[in-house]
């Protein structure tokens, strides 16, 4: 296990700046997820870590030494990409094995551990003595995996490895992932578009967004607190509700869905103008009129991942979204006048230079 660390890295493409002067760190034993839209640059930053990619400018760095020179064979490091690479003909265990037998350190028995290590963590000893060109994509990109884990590199690399499987596999090899990362507890860089394999599978998640890291937290962390409105955009389903432009007046801002002036605190007392964001599963819905709370209309309702719904109310011009358990959202019909609360402590405030376009 090693720390991995990059300093003042930039990567430019002609006039185009893939990643901007970044500095971060992936601590040795840890899962570091590299989370964001596609474009934003981190398989970029994933191939300069390897070796696949030079950097513009800037530093990378395994525990104290600089690699930047270093080949790619030379940083022992291991991949798993996109698509499965294994080698037909062979069984999975023959698969496994093929890189451990360049490894002239290690004796027969030691290679045997290591391959039943892999077979366990990964579940597949029922496969073993297949031929890997037998089985589905799924399977396959675990073999891929379980020959990373045999070789044990210092690091380990996953480029989108489930992206390419069908929906069950996916599942399974979500699963069996966490269990590898959970027992081997190796250095892992770990790159997806998909925020639900993040949050399951990364102890730490970096979000992208445009060549920067605009935050850099634990996935509870990153969801509960998110730094931008791209963070509270990107994460979620669906994003936040936000509400932009909001003047601020004697440390207030005047909007239709409170009742009286919402107060602005913390290092946006001073801003002139701000942003408010809500998650939708914040929002609360009542038949019942309560403190806090102004009228709305029922506009949409639809039935969403674990029998939740989600419904979109109407206050004046403004749109909310609110999703709500099975029980409530049955009990709400299209059009009916209910009372919606945005909860103070659940608003999220922002300024306007945490603000893009892209939310």
């Amino acid at each position: 296990m090693v720390d991995v660390t990059v300093e003042n890295l930039t990567k430019k493409f002609g006039n185009f700046t893939a990643l901007k002067g970044l500095n971060m760190t992936f601590p040795a034993g840890m899962v570091t997820c590299l989370l964001g839209p596609s474009g934003c640059g981190k398989t970029t930053l994933m191939r300069i870590i390897a070796g696949l990619e030079t950097p513009t400018t800037g530093v990378v760095r395994f525990g104290d030494i600089v690699v930047n020179n270093l080949s790619t064979r030379q940083r022992n490091i291991g991949m798993v990409f996109q698509y499965p690479v294994v080698y037909r003909g062979l069984t999975v265990r023959q698969n496994i094995e093929l890189p451990l037998l360049e490894d002239r350190s290690l004796s027969k028995a030691e290679r045997e551990e290591r391959i039943e290590e892999a077979l366990d963590v990964l579940e597949m000893r029922h496969a073993a003595d297949a031929e890997v060109s037998e089985l589905d994509n799924g399977t396959r990109q675990k073999v891929a995996c379980a020959r990373e884990v045999a070789r044990r590199p210092r690091i380990i690399l996953f480029d989108e490895p489930i992206t390419n499987v069908d929906i069950n596999s996916k599942l399974q090899l979500k699963r069996a992932l966490k269990e590898v990362f959970t027992r081997l507890r190796q250095t892992v860089i770990y790159v997806t578009h998909d925020q639900t394999e993040a949050m399951t599978l990364a102890d730490q998640i970096a979000l992208m967004n445009e060549g920067e890291i605009t935050q850099m937290s634990s996935p509870r962390d990153l969801y509960d607190n998110p730094k931008d409105a791209f963070a509270g955009f990107f994460l979620g389903n669906p994003g936040m509700n936000f509400y932009e432009g909001l003047e601020v007046v004697a440390g207030a801002v005047t909007c239709p869905l409170f009742p009286a002036p919402f107060r602005i605190t913390g290092r946006h007392a001073a801003d002139r103008v701000v942003t408010l964001g809500i998650r939708p599963e914040h929002v609360r819905v009542s038949k019942t009129p309560s403190p806090g709370a102004v009228r709305a209309h029922v506009h949409r309702r639809a039935i969403v991942t674990g029998g939740q719904y989600l419904v979109t109310l109407r206050v004046g011009d403004l749109s909310v979204r609110a999703k709500v358990p099975a029980s409530e959202g049955e009990a709400i019909a299209v059009g009916e006048e209910v009372w919606l609360e945005l909860p103070p402590h659940r608003v999220r405030i922002f300024g306007s230079e945490e603000v893009t376009e892209t939310t």
